[in-house]
């Protein structure tokens, strides 16, 4: 089976209903779909379980099914892995990376924390499994600050890899955590011109900001969370129209659940695209999801002493969460 390319590479037969061989072929493998909010739509819709990379994280960990397919990027799928061993976990496509992960080598990272001596490490989800073996707790956009506030107060942190998260995370929790200088391409690339013009064009519009954004984007927000808690605070709003700054496949599920609401995605600076989506999250198709469950291919596979590394700071999290 060719999955020289990173998906395999094969043609899917003419005239079928994906969506119901989909649904087919996970009854047949007793599969699971984990789809992230940033997915395309129609994979959210054929997915067992959406969520955030901490909701996929305490799913998994609970699953009896025999293989899981995660549809996300590749550090999501090696999550899985760690946290279920003895389950097969497979991606449509091992070319959905992360920037943000590729942002922070971990030999790299790995001097950074040499240097600085006598430090915890705090580490966001989105790295490789070979970060997360150097991190003392592994943390996402959800509950980052709940552990570093549970931290000692005299400890010395080292947060990677996004700067955005981690200096946010300083100027909430009034610590002085040392920042790896790494960055997530979507939540940088959103302007702060444009966002400005829509919030004058739309004057009663919330904004929803990630807290991958920049600061000057976090300044403009009136809700700054992870994507699960920017869709709670839509559904729970009164109001009814919201200017949203993360990756635009969380408008999905937005629009799904709030119907008689407004979400208006907040452009990137370089482009005349009135959205801003992640390359990487939109390399599964449907297509390359077939193909992944009837082969059950390519599978995450992660080195023995690297998962038992990882693992513990995962576990950490999910205890302190």
């Amino acid at each position: 089976m060719n999955v020289e390319n990173g998906f395999v590479d094969e043609p899917v037969p003419a005239g079928i209903d994906l969506k119901e061989e989909i649904k087919k072929l996970k009854k047949e493998k007793d599969a699971v779909i984990l789809a992230h909010y940033y997915q395309t739509g129609e994979i959210q819709d054929l997915a067992d379980f959406i969520g955030d990379s901490l909701a996929l994280a305490q799913i998994a960990q609970k699953l009896e099914n025999r293989m899981i397919v995660l549809c996300g990027v590749h550090f999501m799928g090696e999550t899985a892995k760690i946290l279920c061993p003895g389950k097969k976990v497979v991606v449509p496509d091992t070319n959905a990376g992360c920037s943000l992960a590729d942002s922070c080598p971990a030999d790299d990272f790995s001097r950074f924390v040499s240097e600085h001596p006598g430090h915890m490490v705090v580490s966001y989800v989105n790295t490789s499994a070979a970060v997360k073996a150097l991190t003392d707790v592994v943390v996402t956009s959800s509950n980052a600050r709940k552990i570093v506030e549970a931290l000692p107060e005299d400890a010395k942190i080292i947060f990677g890899p996004d700067r955005n998260l981690g200096n946010y995370i300083n100027s909430v929790t009034g610590r002085n955590m040392v920042v790896w200088d790494g960055a997530c391409h979507v939540h940088e690339q959103f302007s702060v011109e444009k966002l400005v013009e829509l919030k004058k064009a739309h004057p009663g519009a919330k904004v929803l900001a990630h807290p991958e954004c920049k600061k000057a984007v976090i300044i403009l927000a009136d809700k700054v969370g992870s994507t699960a808690a920017l869709l709670k605070y839509a559904q729970e709003s009164d109001e009814k129209e919201f200017i949203v700054a993360t990756e635009s496949g969380i408008l999905h599920e937005m629009r799904k659940s709030c119907p008689e609401k407004t979400f208006i995605p907040a452009p990137p600076a370089d482009s005349t695209c009135a959205c801003n989506d992640c390359s990487y999250m939109k390399l599964n198709t449907l297509e390359k999801l077939y193909n992944a469950l009837k082969y059950e291919l390519p599978e995450i596979h992660v080195d023995p002493a690297v998962a038992e590394a990882a693992r513990k700071p995962i576990e950490r999290m999910l205890a302190m969460s």
